[in-house]
């Protein structure tokens, strides 16, 4: 069950780095800053010493907040592009951690 669950985050994965490439492509750099910057957000705030078991570490890997802003955005009445594709640049980077794993602090519940 675990090798499936790996499977589809690499799928999802997948495309959503072709859609951030198709939506960067289409509306040019700032997306694409958007984009890379969102994807390295983790990283970057691993430097800024956000560590685990912390309220914004957990922040930084939870699904429903970059799916939240997808929506919204694809719904909602805000017409700006960089804040669509920075979204999709973070749930990339979620979903390549999901599939290949990360390192999970012994103080954090396991994922299931």
């Amino acid at each position: 069950m675990a090798g499936l669950r790996k499977i589809g985050w690499g799928a999802i994965a997948l495309f959503l780095a072709a859609f951030a490439v198709f939506e960067s492509v289409k509306y040019g750099v700032p997306t694409t800053v958007a984009a890379l910057v969102f994807f390295a957000l983790i990283d970057l705030a691993r430097l800024a010493g956000v560590r685990p078991p912390g309220v914004l570490y957990q922040a930084l890997h939870r699904v429903w907040i970059p799916l939240v802003v997808l929506v919204a955005y694809s719904f909602g009445p805000i017409a700006w592009p960089p804040l669509f594709t920075a979204a999709l640049g973070w749930l990339t980077r979620i979903a390549l951690e999901r599939t290949f794993g990360r390192p999970v602090s012994r103080d954090l519940p396991a994922e299931r």
